[in-house]
């Protein structure tokens, strides 16, 4: 429609020029002694119209040719911003396609087109780190420093982070201390922190830092309980060898963790190697309040003091809710024998042993039998012991006692792997 308008447009101006030159009969006469020149009005108009298009035609040439060389230099730039631009797409797709080699080129060659110099930095540096460049990685962030001072914070978390996958965990809480000076309250600078913090076992900043990120709802509840459960573990092993630190280790632990079982396994044994049978003997019952756990009641023998019989009337009120523990039987018949009561001793290590053979098991018993003089079925269970766990014979050899002298027992037969005969084993 538009180019119909423009066609009846021209056509009407070409009629009616087409008229005004018909009825114009005018003429100009120009003299310059001794010359005269007598032209028609239309003849005049059309060579003033021409020649002015003429003179615009070669003044629009003569402007063109002294612009030419700053558009040339336009285009030479924008054609080296689209390359550079695409060269910092293509190192982004790259590193998160996996394609590090590739990523590091492009950022590399987008960093010398000076394109986005913290960003091209950064992509070849975490590039870099990947292919364990290392020496490159770091020149790739002096780059960035000095060519983008304004991104400081990106180049030292990215620093920091990239500081912690390679364990310089020292070096990556320094530089984050930095970071927390441009942005103190930042929740990915306290994130990577609490990593650096628990891989240096900094448990007191860990405890604070996951307070402080629990509250701004940037970790969920259960991240949050296993960090700190870590952070006690961690604080009650720091006090293993020492008695006194290790009770206000514990004590400092919140009651709600205590009657967990990997920390009360923890706690536990190290109290039972201080001697601290009683504290040891409070966690086992504490944490067993709350749910049973087989390793724990195993360990309860261990805490036992002098008089065990309240620990055998309190473990033989476990055993009405779970009669077929092995691990509970185990326990109660050590008990029995460390109280002189051979025959419940002897009969429960029987029905640990019915429900679940253990090495553990057999020697307590053989152990049982030697006190009571029964040297055969003793050395039996010995024997028995080594042929279900051989990988732990030297441990039981040594537990058979050098009442025996010289005198050898019958051989125990090495179970075959993959169709081979293993020799007999032979006890000295």
């Amino acid at each position: 429609m538009r180019l119909l308008v423009w066609i009846v447009g021209i056509v009407a101006v070409a009629v009616g020029l087409a008229l005004a030159g018909h009825y114009n009969h005018g003429y100009v006469v120009v003299a310059y002694p001794p010359y005269r020149l007598e032209l028609s009005l239309n003849l005049l108009l059309i060579l003033i119209f021409f020649g002015f298009a003429i003179f615009y035609a070669v003044l629009r040439l003569a402007l063109v040719t002294l612009q030419l060389p700053e558009k040339v230099r336009a285009y030479r730039l924008h054609r080296a911003r689209n390359k550079a631009r695409n060269a910092v797409n293509q190192a982004l797709t790259a590193y998160f396609e996996g394609r590090y080699n590739a990523a590091e080129r492009a950022a590399a060659a987008a960093l010398a087109l000076n394109e986005w110099p913290a960003l091209s930095s950064v992509i070849a540096a975490r590039s870099a780190h990947q292919l364990r460049g290392f020496t490159r990685r770091d020149d790739y962030l002096a780059q960035s420093e000095s060519l983008a001072p304004d991104a400081a914070l990106l180049r030292l978390i990215t620093r920091a982070e990239l500081l912690l996958k390679e364990q310089r965990t020292t070096e990556a809480i320094d530089v984050l201390r930095q970071v927390k000076k441009i942005s103190p309250k930042s929740v990915a600078v306290l994130l990577l922190e609490l990593k650096a913090q628990t891989l240096s076992k900094n448990w007191d900043e860990v405890l604070a830092l996951t307070d402080r990120l629990e509250r701004v709802n940037a970790i969920d509840k259960a991240y949050a309980e296993q960090a700190r459960l870590n952070a006690y573990i961690g604080r009650i092993n720091r006090k293993a060898q020492d008695t006194e630190g290790l009770i206000a280790a514990w004590q400092s632990t919140p009651a709600e963790l205590r009657k967990n079982r990997t920390l009360a396994l923890t706690a536990a044994k190290y109290f039972i190697a201080l001697g601290g049978n009683r504290q040891a003997q409070q966690i086992i019952n504490d944490s067993l309040d709350l749910q049973w756990d087989s390793a724990l009641v195993e360990m309860y023998s261990d805490c036992a003091p002098a008089n065990v019989m309240p620990l055998i009337e309190r473990a033989e009120t476990w055993l009405r809710d779970h009669p077929r523990d092995a691990t509970l039987l185990l326990t109660l018949g050590k008990l029995c024998t460390q109280q002189a009561l051979w025959g419940k001793a002897q009969s429960y290590l029987e029905a640990s042993l019915a429900l679940e053979p253990s090495q553990a098991a057999h020697v307590a018993l053989a152990q049982l039998l030697e006190k009571i003089g029964k040297q055969d079925a003793a050395l039996k269970h010995y024997r028995d012991s080594l042929v279900l766990d051989r990988r732990h014979w030297s441990i039981a050899e040594r537990e058979i006692p050098a009442a025996y002298g010289s005198r050898r027992p019958p051989v125990a037969q090495r179970p075959a792997e993959d169709g081979a005969t293993d020799p007999p084993l032979a006890l000295p």
